[in-house]
C-alpha cells in the first residue's frame, strides 16, 4: 500500500508534448514545450513502427530544445510527438538486488526474471553528501591483494584510482577485490565494456562466489553515450542505497575514462567547444561531481554515520600516458592511485602493480609503526634496484660496489615473488605484513 500511495503522488496531472523539428546525427531538435523542459529532463519520442524512444535533454539553442536518444533514432519523423517525463531519472534497488545483473535504467539482464522494487526513489544524479556532514575514513581495508595491503594500505570510505593501459590486468585486479575484500556488498559498473568480455568477467573472472555478494550494472561500448553515462550514475546510486542501510560497500567502475568519453560525445553534439585533447568543459565538471558521491557516509541527525562507500575507479590512459588529461584529473580528485604498468606485465608478473609510483593518502596514518619501518624499508630496497636495474642487466654493475645495491639484487627475486599474486590467492592484511618483513629480514 506504500508503495501504491507514493506512485500516486508521483503522477503528474498536467501532460505537457513537444513536436520534433530536426534530427542532426545523434540530435534531436524538438520544439513546443519549453516551460517543462530543463537539462536533464526526459522524454519519450514516438517512432514509426517501433516502441517510443527514450531521450534527455543536453541543451537549448534559440526556441528548441536539444535532445539526445537512449537508442537508435531510427524511426524518428519530423512532427513526432515528444511526451515530456516529470520525473526525474532514478531508481528503487534493495538488498535482494545482490547477486543481480542490470542495465543503465535498473532493469535486468541477466534472465533470473524482474527485480523487486524498494520503497524509496534513489536519484541516479544525487549531490554528493556536503563536506561538513560526512564522517571520516574508517579502519583500514583488508582487500586481500598483498602489494595493496601493505604499499597502499586502504582504509573504509577511501577512493583509490586503478592507472592502467588496455590489457595490463585491471578487470582480473577488481576481481580479486570483489571476491576478497572484507565489505558486505559490491557494486561493479561495467561502462563501455566490450560486450564480448561481460560474461566473461562475470563468470570466470568475477566468479560465482564473487557475484553473490555484488550487483553488476552494465553498458557496453555500442551503447549510446548517454546510456553509458548513465551506467555510472546508476552505479553510485545503488552504492548509495547500501551504503544507507548500514552496509560497507565497496564500489568498482571500470572505468572513468570510458564515462568521460561519454561526457564528451554528449557535450560535443550539444555544441560545447573542445578543449583539452577534445574533452569539453563539462567533463571536467561532471568527474568530481560523480567521484565525490563515494566516500564516507553523511553523519545523521542522531549521530551515527551511514556506512562507508569503499571506492576504486580504473582509469584506462591513453597511450599508456599516465599524465593524460582525465587522468590527471582524477588523480587530483581521489585519495590515491594504484599505477599498471605494461612492462610489469609483459615479463609476467600481475598484479603489474608499480608499488614505487602508486600511493595512498591516508598512509602512513593508518599503518603502525613497525609496519612503517617495514614499508620504508622495502620501498629503499626496490627505489635501489630500479635505479640501476638496466646496469644491473647489461651486466655493468660491479658486485661489492654499493651494499645497499648488493642487498638490492638478493632481494630482488624474492620480493617480485612477493609483488606477484594469482588471481585465486588471498594473503590477508596482517599475513602480508610478515611475509615482507621475513623476506628483508633474510638479508639484513
Amino acid at each position: 500500500m506504500r508503495n501504491l500511495l507514493a506512485a500516486v503522488e508521483r503522477v503528474d496531472p498536467l501532460v505537457v508534448y513537444a513536436r520534433v523539428a530536426a534530427v542532426n546525427g545523434l540530435l534531436i531538435e524538438a520544439r513546443g514545450g519549453l516551460t517543462r523542459l530543463a537539462v536533464g529532463t526526459r522524454a519519450e519520442i514516438e517512432r514509426r513502427g517501433a516502441s517510443p524512444l527514450a531521450a534527455e535533454v543536453v541543451g537549448f539553442h534559440d526556441t528548441r530544445a536539444l535532445l539526445m536518444p537512449f537508442g537508435p533514432v531510427d524511426g524518428v519523423a519530423p512532427g513526432a510527438e515528444i511526451r515530456i517525463t516529470p520525473d526525474a531519472a532514478g531508481v528503487r534497488p534493495t538488498l535482494a538486488w545482490r547477486g543481480r545483473i542490470i542495465d543503465a535504467f535498473g532493469e535486468p539482464i541477466d534472465g533470473k526474471g524482474p527485480l523487486p522494487q524498494g520503497p524509496t526513489d534513489y536519484p541516479l544524479r544525487a549531490p554528493p553528501p556536503p563536506a561538513h556532514a560526512r564522517g571520516r575514513v574508517g579502519e583500514r581495508l583488508d582487500l586481500g591483494v598483498r602489494s595493496m595491503n601493505v604499499f597502499t594500505t586502504c582504509c573504509r570510505g577511501q577512493r583509490l584510482g586503478v592507472f592502467a593501459g588496455s590489457g595490463v590486468g585491471k578487470s582480473v585486479l577488481l576481481s580479486m577485490l570483489a571476491r576478497e575484500a572484507t565489505c558486505d556488498a559490491v557494486v561493479v559498473g561495467l561502462i563501455g565494456e566490450r560486450g564480448r568480455e561481460v560474461r566473461e568477467f562475470i563468470e570466470e573472472t568475477l566468479g560465482e562466489e564473487g557475484l553473490k555478494r555484488a550487483i553488476v550494472v552494465v553498458a557496453t561500448s555500442d551503447e549510446p553515450a548517454l546510456k553509458r553515462r548513465q551506467a555510472a550514475y546508476m552505479t553510485m546510486a545503488v552504492a548509495e542505497y547500501l551504503r544507507d542501510q548500514d552496509q560497507e560497500v565497496l564500489c568498482l567502475m571500470d572505468s572513468v575514462t570510458r564515462f568521460a568519453m561519454a561526457q564528451r560525445e554528449i557535450g560535443l553534439a550539444a555544441g560545447e567547444p573542445p578543449t583539452t585533447k577534445g574533452y569539453t568543459p563539462t567533463v571536467f565538471t561532471e568527474l568530481p561531481k560523480l567521484l565525490e558521491r563515494a566516500g564516507p557516509g553523511p553523519v545523521r541527525g542522531d549521530g551515527t554515520t551511514a556506512g562507508p562507500i569503499t571506492a576504486m575507479f580504473t582509469v584506462l590512459v591513453d597511450g599508456d600516458d599516465h599524465n593524460e588529461p582525465i587522468a590527471d584529473a582524477v588523480r587530483g580528485i581521489l585519495d590515491g592511485h594504484i599505477v599498471m604498468e605494461r612492462a610489469i606485465a609483459e615479463r609476467g608478473r600481475f598484479p603489474a602493480i608499480n608499488v614505487l609510483k602508486s600511493i595512498s593518502r591516508t598512509m602512513p596514518a593508518c599503518q603502525r609503526a613497525y609496519e612503517r619501518e617495514i614499508v620504508a624499508n622495502a620501498r629503499q630496497t626496490l627505489a635501489a634496484y630500479a635505479n640501476m636495474e638496466e646496469l644491473i642487466r647489461i651486466g655493468a654493475y660491479r658486485a661489492g660496489a654499493d651494499p645497499k645495491i648488493d642487498r638490492a639484487i638478493r632481494l630482488n627475486g624474492a620480493l617480485e615473488t612477493f609483488l606477484s599474486q594469482d588471481k585465486d590467492e588471498v594473503t590477508s592484511l596482517d599475513d602480508a605484513f610478515t611475509a615482507l618483513d621475513a623476506i628483508l629480514s633474510e638479508a639484513a
